[in-house]
């Protein structure tokens, strides 16, 4: 178990110095693909631990007008909000605060690199969390990795871990090996649809 305080100065300066090795550079495939099947432009999307916006960008590129994104580091949202100032307060909403903290209700949830940023000891106080901030028939959509690593973050998993850790709070429905990776991640990503019952 790693014990560094996973906190804003510690993602401040991992930002300032660039040491974001999970960084691809743009919205991750599985993602992209997920994104072009959704028709409702209006649905309120969350993107919490959002890094550089990559999904952020993507999302607004294709038409949508209620995102928000969330990420604990204000180095990186000072970033953002300067980086998608033309939106802002429009179509994107960016909070500078913890995750556990955050309060709305939201159709779509993306993870993409969050999950694995956290302690493994957060990860069932991330599902109950990702629960309340859902409406009902919401979903969280993403990509976990399926592998382990030393030390962390990046923290690992598996998908018989993830069922056992997301089962009893939503409906799985997918929680599969990504079939569209890009190269460098081929058979080390899972990619999950866990949706809120409907009320």
């Amino acid at each position: 178990m790693n014990d560094l305080p996973l906190n804003a100065s510690y993602w401040d300066e991992r930002y300032q110095h660039q040491e974001t090795t999970w960084d691809i550079g743009y919205v991750s495939t599985p993602i992209k693909e997920y994104i072009d099947q959704l028709t409702r432009k209006d649905m309120a999307i969350l993107i919490p631990g959002c890094g550089n916006g990559y999904e952020a960008e993507y999302l607004l590129q294709q038409g949508f007008t209620n995102i928000t994104l969330a990420d604990i580091s204000p180095l990186l949202t000072e970033r953002l909000a300067d980086k998608f100032k033309r939106y802002l307060n429009r179509q994107l909403k960016i909070i500078t605060n913890d995750f556990f903290t955050l309060e709305g209700q939201y159709d779509l949830i993306i993870e993409q690199t969050f999950f694995c940023a956290l302690s493994p000891s957060l990860r069932e106080a991330y599902v109950a969390k990702m629960h309340s901030l859902l409406k009902p028939g919401g979903k969280l959509v993403g990509v976990l990795f399926n592998r382990a690593f030393e030390g962390g973050p990046p923290f690992g998993g598996n998908i018989q871990e993830y069922m056992d850790l997301f089962e009893p709070t939503f409906t799985l429905q997918t929680l599969a090996s990504c079939y569209n990776s890009i190269k460098p991640r081929t058979g080390s990503e899972v990619f999950i649809i866990a949706q809120k019952d409907q009320a």
